[in-house]
Formats: structure tokens, C-alpha cells, sequence
């Protein structure tokens, strides 16, 4: 039976919270029923740049969700479907008339999804509103004034529907509507080491950080284990939409003036602007999914090794510090900016493979992927943007400064914690005698370094910096220049 009420659907997808969404504050004031909706595509569920690890936090977030609407006696239906086959049905059996969401930044995947659905709304009659995400505008040219209409963003007052037991397509409908849809069983297994996704969990991290673990940001940001508690913790929240940047940055510049540390709230606020940034220069030019954004670098070209590949995949390649890094994220979803910008720099530059081929792979890995941070992010340690500083991380200098008694490596490259500090480092120092006196069979127990790294990192460097002379690297570093640089 066709429900004949006008009904609103709000379309969750990278904003998984109620307060401060546009989407939600807009279909409540719309004067019709409301119905969230959540979308397991199978293309997404399929495609390589997402793991399970991500379609757990989305579950623990709409989980989340249903324990706040169960008050008002509703909940999000998540339903396993192709967008365009869910709403068709949807239209079937409801009148739906309006759509909102928010301006997705992601994937050409999920870009062509959206034109077409775009289309499938133009022609049934259904109003598809998308509104600003995060402070990221889409339609522009370039930077002129990005700052201050971002800074207006989030300095603009946060959306706060306010709900009624009416308010809602009631679970009862919810229940009746979906008997011919797969809806997504929510319950997650317990992972152990990762974040667990929702608002409840991001807003204890947001309170946390500002009330005590701020004070030390600057000064553990760099280093692996302490980063871990220094760090806001925030990335994954503000990825899938627990919390918006918008109420983030509020809530650390109200902080500022009584703040203990107040140069480590500068430092944060910064990064909520960086990253907004990274994103709004992934929004306007997403062909770096695919290819260098500087098409001059499209020319390098690098063999594909395999056994490079798995050996930093398995964190297997002999450099102690790049195995823990590895290991730590594969274990744990985290690991703190610097240390990641140094696993890309390792492939890319001593390894001399392809971002392309870390792409997916680390995007699996992250916890908090965000496509708008991680596509720019991995072009910049590179060096194929043509316009940024070459920076080619060297990892056992990073492990002596940021990791100085081998207590990171030690936990997560047990091979070699029985070591002395020296050569948890750099096992392959060690002579002869020396791997008979502590009992390491190098080879055996732990794998010899799979490259040098300071031959590897010289012809990385060399070559890279005679691309930058190339007249076509030139000629497209005045666009980007441009098009991305904030005025």
C-alpha cells in the first residue's frame, strides 16, 4: 500500500549525525515527514579503496544514530542497494518528493553515481537539494577569497533541528516500507585496537582533547607512540560525519583564550583549515585519483615490483621502522601524519613505485579514508605536483629522533626487541659475532633491507629534480599555481 503523505528523505553518506547537518535541519523544516536513509552500495562494497574496517565504523555510527532516534520513534533505514534501484522502489511505494544530502567529495565513483541520480530525480519529479560540506564549495575556479568565505563557514551558526515523536516516518512505516528491501544487520564484531565509530565515541575524543591531551600536541605530533594520545584522535569523526569541522572549530576557539597551551590550539585550528584545503583541491580538480596532477609528471614512468610491494604490504621490507609503521596501521587503522607521509615516501622514492599502487591499498588501511586528504597527500610525497618541496623521508633518522629507545618498533617489530637500541634500528649492522652474541639470524628471523636506502633515496632525488626542469612540469606548475594556491 502506497503511503500518501509527502514524505522528505535525508540521504546519509559522509555526514552520519543529526546535529549541525544541513541535510537534516532542512528536511525537518520542510513541513513533511522525514525519512533517513543509509545506503550500502555494492559498487562501494565492492570497490578496492574501501575494507571492512570502514563499513564497521559506519555501522557503529548508525547504531549510534538509532539510539538517539528511538526517543522520537523512528530510526535510519540502511538498506544493502544500487542508489538508483533503492529510491525507484522508495518512490513506488511513497510519495517522495524531496531528497537531501550533502555535496560528496569522494570518489569519481560515487561522483558519477550522484550525476546520475541527479538525472533520475529530474525525471520523477523529486527535488534533490545537496548542501556545503565541511566549508569545501564546489563550481570554483580558483582560490580567490577561499579563506574568508571558509572562514565565514565555520564561524557561521551551527544547524540545530529540533525533533517531535512526529517528526518522522515512525519505525512501524520504516518496518512495512522495507519488507521487499535487504536491510544491513548492524551488529559489528569487536575489533579490538580500532576506533569505534558514532557521535557518542567522537565527541569523548573532541572533550578529551580539549579539556587535557591538547597540551601536548606540538610536541608529540611527530612521534609514533606518543601522537596516539597527544593528537585529537578526531580524523575518523570528522571523515564520516560524527562531527562536523564546524563544531570542532568552534569548540577549540572557545577554548583558546583560557587555554594552557594556546599555541597548540593554533596549531590544531590550522590543520581543521589545512585540511579543508587538501579537500577543496580535490573537489576541483579529481582527476588526481587517477593520474599527477602536474601532467608533465604523467611521463615518469616506474616498473612495478612486486615483491616491493608485498614486502611493505606484509611490513616485511628489513627497515625496522617502516615494518612497525606498516604493522601499527594494519593493526590499528592509526597512525600519526608524519610516520604515514614517511611509509608513502618509502615506496614511492626508495622503492621507485608508483603512488597508483599504494593507493588502494593504504586507503584499505586508514580508518579515517578521506579521498579529498588522501589522493592530494599522496601526489605531494610524490614530488609530482611540481609546485611542492621534494621531501624524501629518511627512515632510520626519523626512528632515531621520533622514536628514540625503539619502543615503537619494539612493539610492533617483536623480531628485533631483544635487541640493544642500536640495532633495533638498523639490524643490518650487525657483523657476524655480533647476531651470534644475541642470538639474530639476519635473513631468518627478520628480512635484510630490501633496498639501500641511501642509494635508493640519491636516484629518487636526482631524477625527480631533473623532472621539475622538464618544460611541460614547468608550464603546468603557473596553472596549478593558479588554480590551488589560496590568495
Amino acid at each position: 500500500m502506497k503511503i500518501q503523505e509527502e514524505i522528505a528523505i535525508v540521504w546519509f553518506k559522509r555526514d552520519l549525525r543529526l546535529h549541525d547537518n544541513e541535510a537534516v535541519f532542512n528536511a525537518v523544516n520542510s513541513g513533511k515527514k522525514v525519512l533517513l536513509v543509509y545506503i550500502f552500495e555494492d559498487s562501494l562494497l565492492k570497490d578496492e579503496h574501501y575494507s571492512e574496517r570502514h563499513w564497521h565504523f559506519i555501522k557503529e555510527s548508525i547504531a549510534d544514530l538509532n539510539a538517539t532516534l528511538s526517543k522520537y520513534g523512528t530510526r535510519v533505514l540502511a538498506v544493502n542497494s544500487e542508489v538508483i534501484p533503492f529510491f525507484s522502489y522508495i518512490k513506488s511505494l511513497t510519495n517522495t518528493t524531496q531528497v537531501f544530502s550533502h555535496q560528496e567529495t569522494g570518489l569519481l565513483k560515487t561522483y558519477h553515481r550522484d550525476k546520475a541520480f541527479k538525472r533520475f530525480c529530474n525525471n520523477n519529479d523529486i527535488v534533490w537539494k545537496e548542501n556545503i560540506h565541511n566549508g569545501v564549495f564546489r563550481g570554483r575556479e580558483n582560490r580567490e577569497l577561499w579563506i574568508e568565505d571558509w572562514e565565514s563557514f565555520m564561524n557561521s551558526e551551527q544547524f540545530a533541528p529540533s525533533f517531535a515523536s512526529n517528526t518522522f516516518v515512525s519505525s512501524e512505516e520504516i518496518t512495512t516500507i522495507a519488507k521487499d528491501l535487504k536491510e544491513v544487520n548492524l551488529e559489528t564484531k569487536n575489533e579490538g585496537f580500532f576506533q569505534k565509530g558514532g557521535r557518542v565515541e567522537g565527541l569523548k575524543y573532541l572533550h578529551s582533547f580539549l579539556n587535557q591531551r591538547y597540551l601536548y600536541y606540538t610536541k608529540h605530533i611527530s612521534k609514533p607512540t606518543e601522537a596516539r594520545e597527544s593528537c585529537s584522535r578526531l580524523s575518523p569523526y570528522i571523515a564520516w560525519g560524527n562531527l562536523s569541522v564546524r563544531e570542532v572549530y568552534q569548540a577549540a576557539r572557545k577554548i583558546r583564550p583560557v587555554a594552557e597551551n594556546k599555541r597548540a590550539i593554533d596549531a590544531f585550528i590550522s590543520r581543521l583549515r589545512w585540511q579543508a584545503h587538501f579537500i577543496q583541491k580535490f573537489e576541483m580538480e579529481c582527476i588526481m585519483e587517477k593520474e599527477s596532477i602536474n601532467k608533465g609528471f604523467r611521463k615518469l614512468k616506474k616498473e612495478v615490483t612486486e615483491r616491493y610491494i608485498e614486502a611493505w604490504k606484509k611490513g616485511q621490507t628489513g627497515i625496522p621502522f617502516v615494518d612497525a609503521c606498516m604493522r601499527c596501521l594494519i593493526s590499528t587503522g592509526y597512525l600519526n601524519f608524519r610516520m604515514r607521509a614517511m611509509l608513502v615516501s618509502f615506496f614511492i622514492h626508495n622503492l621507485w613505485q608508483p603512488w597508483q599502487e599504494a593507493s588502494k591499498y593504504l586507503s584499505k588501511l586508514f580508518l579515517d579514508f578521506e579521498p579529498g586528504i588522501h589522493f592530494p597527500q599522496l601526489q605531494m610525497q610524490a614530488g609530482e605536483t611540481g609546485i611542492n618541496t621534494i621531501r624524501i623521508y629518511n627512515p632510520i633518522k626519523n626512528g632515531l629522533e621520533h622514536d628514540p629507545d625503539a619502543l615503537f618498533i619494539s612493539k610492533w617489530v617483536p623480531e628485533v626487541k631483544h635487541l640493544p637500541v642500536a640495532f633495533k634500528h638498523q639490524p643490518f649492522k650487525m657483523t657476524a659475532l655480533e647476531q651470534k652474541l644475541y642470538n639474530f639470524n639476519l635473513g631468518k628471523e627478520y628480512p635484510k633491507p630490501i633496498v639501500n636506502i641511501d642509494t635508493s633515496r640519491k636516484k629518487a632525488s636526482k631524477t625527480i629534480w631533473e623532472m621539475r626542469k622538464d618544460p611541460e612540469v614547468i608550464q603546468d606548475n603557473y596553472r596549478i599555481l593558479k588554480k590551488h594556491v589560496v590568495k
